[in-house]
């Protein structure tokens, strides 16, 4: 699949931040309500640097795996709050472009609005392949929230700075909530619909839980 060269990778957290300021006005937030094919993202990293970048696309309704791809890398940038997507954007675009088929959703292991400067990876990438794009992650980041029900589907508005920028969603019962948010060309409801519909048994949408295994022990 293609992936727009829509910036250079940046040299510094000045240029970093111009990127995303600049990008942050192109990203959309209603789209299409169903998927065919569905990709999770995930990046695990072998020490400092080195990393392997995943993208394992899926059937969305049996869940059978369609496409897999691993891209070996290192990180592309510093370690710094609010721009971490720039460290893994390069190994992801990278195992995007080796995809034979184009996914219609990307689920990404990480943020999309619920983001410090309102632009997370998800946000990043579905801006730079104008697919519809979701962030899921496993821990808060920014805004407040109340705990969600300990049922299945509950889940509660994450609030930062007076706007909704996700949600906390609870996958299955009586476990620890996921925190989506929106990255382009996506609404919240279809967001949390599209992660409770992914998860049927695991607390990690299924997209994303095969992504981090490949990334993982890349075949």
């Amino acid at each position: 699949m293609q992936v727009q060269r829509l910036h250079p990778w940046p040299s510094g957290v000045a240029e970093a931040e111009a990127i995303q300021d600049r990008l942050r006005g192109r990203v959309e937030l209603t789209g299409p309500t169903t998927f065919a094919l569905v990709a999770g993202l995930d990046v695990h990293y072998h020490g400092d640097d080195e990393l392997t970048a995943a993208v394992v696309v899926l059937d969305a309704d049996t869940l059978d795996v369609v496409e897999q791809v691993a891209a070996p890398g290192k990180a592309a940038f510093p370690y710094v709050p609010g721009l971490f997507a720039f460290r893994e954007l390069p190994a992801l675009v990278a195992a995007l472009e080796r995809l034979a088929v184009t996914p219609d959703l990307l689920v990404c292991d990480g943020y999309g609005l619920a983001h410090p400067r309102g632009f997370g990876l998800a946000c990043h990438l579905g801006v730079l392949t104008d697919l519809p794009a979701l962030g899921v992650g496993k821990t808060p980041f920014v805004g407040a929230h109340e705990p969600p029900g300990p049922e299945r589907g509950a889940w509660t508005p994450i609030v930062h700075e007076g706007a909704v920028v996700g949600r906390a969603l609870r996958t299955q019962p009586e476990v620890k909530p996921v925190y989506v948010s929106q990255g382009h060309r996506i609404a919240l409801d279809t967001a949390t619909d599209q992660v409770l519909r992914l998860a049927p048994r695991y607390r990690l949408p299924e997209p994303v839980r095969r992504a981090d295994h490949l990334a993982r022990h890349p075949i």
